[in-house]
């Protein structure tokens, strides 16, 4: 895969100078599972990694962590676990202790979810995300918090973006150089695109590109998928191309299009959010985004600068 830049770099120059004065914490090293910014936790006084996931609605606690480390935890309420392939009724809990950014904490309503193996632990959605303007760096594997009130964040914007009401970033692309969509920027997604079948039908990719069978794995279920190759799509300032593509299986339930479900596709903010985008994409860019109030600058980074 390669991208095409759309504009000069210029945006970034102008970032660069302003990030040095204002309010920033160091950058945090992440490590990258498959496609997923894993960062160091520890939970219950017991070491483990914590997955950062812009596109889920919960934060949740890995039951193979749980059961793998005999962990008695207080139980709280029931919660219903919308996904991309379903939703499930799921057990939470509260008061489960945390540390993580030198910060010690207790968590309610951390929802029992399935993401990977026993070594990762924890789970942190889209709310975790809004209390600060977040720069994550893919290129270099690091990720910073910059305090809300130091950077005009509207004036650096440089991508249409919404924020739903869960927290999750909402943008819009092109996809092909023929169709606009709202997509959730999903730092868990760790293919390209989750488009609706009929979408894909609709613009005669399916016929037009050549289609492989793939299995997707959600919150709370897996599916069977096929998954293409999408020339081109605008990305902010930028075109990247050879993006994978995944829809669901012909006859199999396509939430993402079907008006009888409530999924995490509602609309936003009055516009129709059709999918998501992944990391396939966002592994090119320096990302700097406001959740709470929908705004986002997509830059390349330069080499590393400490």
């Amino acid at each position: 895969m390669c991208f095409v830049f759309r504009r000069s770099l210029m945006l970034l120059l102008l970032l660069l100078p302003l990030f040095s004065h204002a309010a920033v914490t160091p950058w945090v090293s992440f490590e990258l599972h498959h496609g997923h910014i894993t960062l160091p936790v520890t939970i219950a006084g017991i070491e483990t990694k914590v997955v950062l996931d812009s596109g889920a609605q919960i934060n949740g606690i890995n039951a193979a962590f749980v059961k793998a480390n005999h962990l008695e935890l207080a139980k709280g309420s029931p919660v219903m676990v919308r996904g991309v392939y379903g939703t499930q009724r799921q057990t939470s809990y509260n008061q489960v202790p945390v540390s993580l950014f030198g910060t010690e904490w207790k968590m309610d309503q951390l929802v029992t979810s399935h993401f990977g193996g026993k070594d990762v632990g924890l789970l942190l959605g889209a709310s975790f995300f809004d209390k600060f303007i977040f720069q994550i760096d893919y290129p270099h594997n690091r990720l910073r918090l910059i305090e809300r009130d130091s950077l005009d964040m509207q004036k650096y914007n440089n991508i249409e973006m919404r924020s739903d009401e869960g927290g999750s970033p909402v943008v819009r692309v092109k996809l092909n150089n023929q169709k606009s969509v709202w997509l959730v920027v999903d730092t868990g997604n760790t293919g390209g695109l989750v488009l609706p079948r009929l979408l894909a039908k609709e613009q005669g990719w399916l016929d037009k590109y050549e289609t492989q069978d793939t299995v997707g794995m959600g919150v709370n279920f897996t599916a069977l998928n096929d998954s293409f190759r999408l020339p081109v799509i605008s990305f902010g300032p930028f075109e990247v191309e050879n993006v994978a593509v995944t829809v669901p299986k012909d006859g199999s339930i396509d939430i993402m299009d079907d008006p009888e479900r409530r999924s995490l596709f509602a609309p936003v903010h009055a516009v129709r959010v059709r999918g998501l985008l992944g990391y396939d994409v966002i592994k090119h860019f320096l990302l700097t985004i406001d959740y709470k109030y929908g705004r986002m600058n997509v830059a390349v980074p330069e080499a590393s600068q400490g």
